[in-house]
């Protein structure tokens, strides 16, 4: 992550753009409390500002990443971030839209809280002036009462209002209604943002727009018991061009983890990024700036078909979240996949996770070629499978099979593993036992 030197370099560089235009031409700022406000506010001293995060899976996932990403872009700008994990709003779970959540165990959540706290540190520096700090709310709500918190916290808030917030308002309207622990959450986000304001003058909280009710909270909560103004930033929700939920693949989310999403499969989403979605993409998550990202707009528009844009891409928030070497990788894997690069000097756990994306089959030693092409569902039989292999259009490992009969014990890399292609660009795995 960034040196802290240059963090407070960068803030003091009269060339680093201003923060509030910068957020906002990046498409970061959906919605907002007083916009002048927060222009003049991030263009002064260091303010201290903060997101929370929620233990509710064992990573963060793509959209988790805008709030990381906004954050950094506001530390390099030279403001104090707070990484918020959520302890104890984590054993509940902000209300989904349809219905309720399932309950984690505590050991569980306590568990998932490390891990989502050694993620969000990575993404900001723990040096210097403006270091990020790691809280947890668990810290704050675990001491207070039942009876403290509705006599202290609960009495500022009215139940019409609470109604009317869209996450509340969408479940009272389902078949599954809400309970009371969740219909609760806002209260609890509340209170976490009056106490990061007393104990760290906390001005500014930043959350997905979807958040906007529960962001409010907080501003409202502190208005009514300092009688002072704080703010919120709410990130647009990201989507494709074509209305579908950005981040989510078949109704699995693209975490940040390498053990749940390997960096392989990282890399290939951002390639494979729509031309409509691309440029969107670079200015939330890549620090190229401006004048590239505005060159690579003109390339999708003139040459599309190079994918220039994309590559940047991929590379750019891969490197971010995976570091140089999965990149480097994942770039290796991609070039060899399609024949452009030797598969037996790929990384094998790399090679691996790329086949393990790809249809693939488990088989012994001595399988026929032909039928493995029936087993990944590359051939649509027997007689399709033999006649695709005397037509010349299939391969091992990027070798071309002529023998119909031909078995896969002559072509297994050291790793135990083979790459079995149709055409051009239909791969399958091949996992020897």
């Amino acid at each position: 992550m960034s040196d802290p030197v240059i963090l407070n370099a960068q803030r003091n560089d009269p060339s680093f753009p201003d923060i509030w235009e910068e957020i906002n031409w990046r498409g970061l700022v959906h919605v907002s409390t007083d916009a002048s406000e927060l222009k003049e506010l991030l263009a002064g001293e260091s303010i201290t500002y903060y997101c929370g995060f929620d233990p509710t899976a064992p990573s963060l996932h793509l959209g988790n990443l805008v709030q990381l990403l906004l954050m950094r872009r506001l530390q390099l700008a030279g403001h104090r971030p707070l990484g918020l994990v959520g302890g104890s709003t984590g054993l509940i779970g902000d209300p989904r839209p349809t219905a309720e959540r399932t309950l984690n165990t505590k050991d569980t959540v306590v568990e998932w809280v490390g891990r989502l706290q050694a993620q969000v540190s990575r993404f900001l520096s723990r040096e210097g002036e403006n270091a990020m700090t790691l809280v947890n709310n668990l810290d704050w709500t675990a001491p207070l009462s039942a009876i403290d918190f509705l006599r202290e916290i609960g009495k500022h808030y009215r139940v019409g209002t609470m109604l009317k917030k869209d996450a509340v308002a969408a479940r009272l309207n389902s078949d599954a209604g809400i309970s009371y622990t969740e219909f609760s959450y806002q209260i609890l986000q509340g209170l976490d943002y009056l106490e990061l304001h007393r104990q760290y003058e906390c001005v500014l909280q930043t959350g997905g727009s979807d958040q906007w009710g529960n962001l409010t909270s907080g501003t409202d909560l502190i208005r009514r018991t300092e009688g002072t103004s704080v703010h919120a930033i709410g990130t647009p929700l990201i989507t494709n061009s074509d209305g579908t939920k950005f981040g989510k693949s078949e109704g699995n989310a693209v975490w940040l983890d390498s053990s749940l999403t390997s960096p392989y499969a990282f890399y290939q989403f951002w390639l494979n990024t729509d031309d409509a979605d691309v440029v969107a993409r670079l200015k939330i998550f890549t620090f190229l700036e401006r004048a590239e990202i505005e060159r690579l707009e003109a390339a999708v528009a003139a040459e599309p078909f190079r994918r220039e844009a994309q590559r940047a891409l991929a590379f750019e928030v891969t490197r971010l979240v995976h570091g140089e070497t999965a990149t480097a990788n994942a770039i290796a894997a991609t070039s060899a996949l399609f024949g452009q690069g030797d598969l037996a000097e790929l990384d094998a756990d790399t090679l691996e996770a790329a086949l393990r994306e790809l249809p693939n089959t488990t088989t012994a030693p001595d399988a026929g070629i032909a039928q493995l092409l029936c087993d990944t569902a590359l051939c649509d039989s027997l007689s399709d499978a033999r006649r695709a292999i005397k037509q010349g259009g299939v391969s091992v490992n990027n070798v071309k099979i002529t023998d119909e009969a031909e078995t896969i014990s002559g072509h297994v890399l050291a790793s135990g593993v083979a790459v079995l292609r149709r055409g051009k660009k239909t791969l399958a795995g091949i996992f020897v036992e």
